[in-house]
């Protein structure tokens, strides 16, 4: 991880609180991978471990304006990963108790409905809010999400950072799950966990 001086830290998270992307950037680059690791030696499993820390900073980025900068920005970043992976646990657990009874029932509700109509509407209300994207982000989140690309992946493709393509897919989901929870026609299809799964 690079270091940070206090006076440097204090000043990018003045600029963040203030939406600035840059400093979000600057902040991911910095504390990105040993989250990673941190995450990852807990939920052993590289591809959790890239959603929860995508979890980790879209939150920092919604919460950015409450963020006390004489508080320790590292603790704060320890805290909500721990928060996020102990969320991730209990569902896991919860799921795992569950998983027979929910399949069941999903399976019979989906049997009972049409398919080609649930595909349609599903597919049509995803690219609704994608083409909503700038164009950036919107090439950022179909490599990631459609196309199932790393961030690294992603990032050579494009010719940006992997901090460039995380920003970008952080306010890319926090875009679409807005506009998706907004959608009265979404509800069922987020039973299903289709959406941004």
């Amino acid at each position: 991880m690079d270091t940070l001086s206090e006076p440097q830290l204090k000043a990018l998270l003045l600029q963040f609180r203030q939406g600035d992307e840059p400093a979000f950037n600057a902040l991911y680059s910095t504390y990105a991978k040993v989250l990673y690791r941190k995450i990852n030696s807990i939920v052993k499993d590289d591809d959790v471990a890239e959603e929860l820390l995508q979890d980790l900073f879209l939150k920092i980025w919604d919460k950015r304006r409450l963020i006390n900068i004489d508080q320790s920005f590292v603790a704060f970043l320890y805290t909500v990963a721990q928060n996020l992976v102990y969320d991730y646990l209990r569902k896991v657990s919860r799921d795992k108790r569950l998983q027979a009874s929910l399949l069941i029932n999903a399976v019979d509700y989906y049997m009972q409905t049409e398919e080609a109509l649930i595909g349609k509407e599903t597919a049509a209300i995803i690219q609704q809010a994608i083409n909503k994207l700038s164009e950036s982000r919107k090439k950022v989140f179909i490599l990631c999400k459609i196309e199932g690309k790393t961030y690294q992946q992603a990032a050579d493709e494009l010719g940006i950072s992997i901090a460039t393509v995380n920003s970008h897919m952080v306010k890319s989901i926090s875009f679409i799950k807005e506009y998706l929870y907004k959608n009265p026609e979404i509800g069922l299809l987020l039973i299903f966990g289709v959406i941004l799964s």
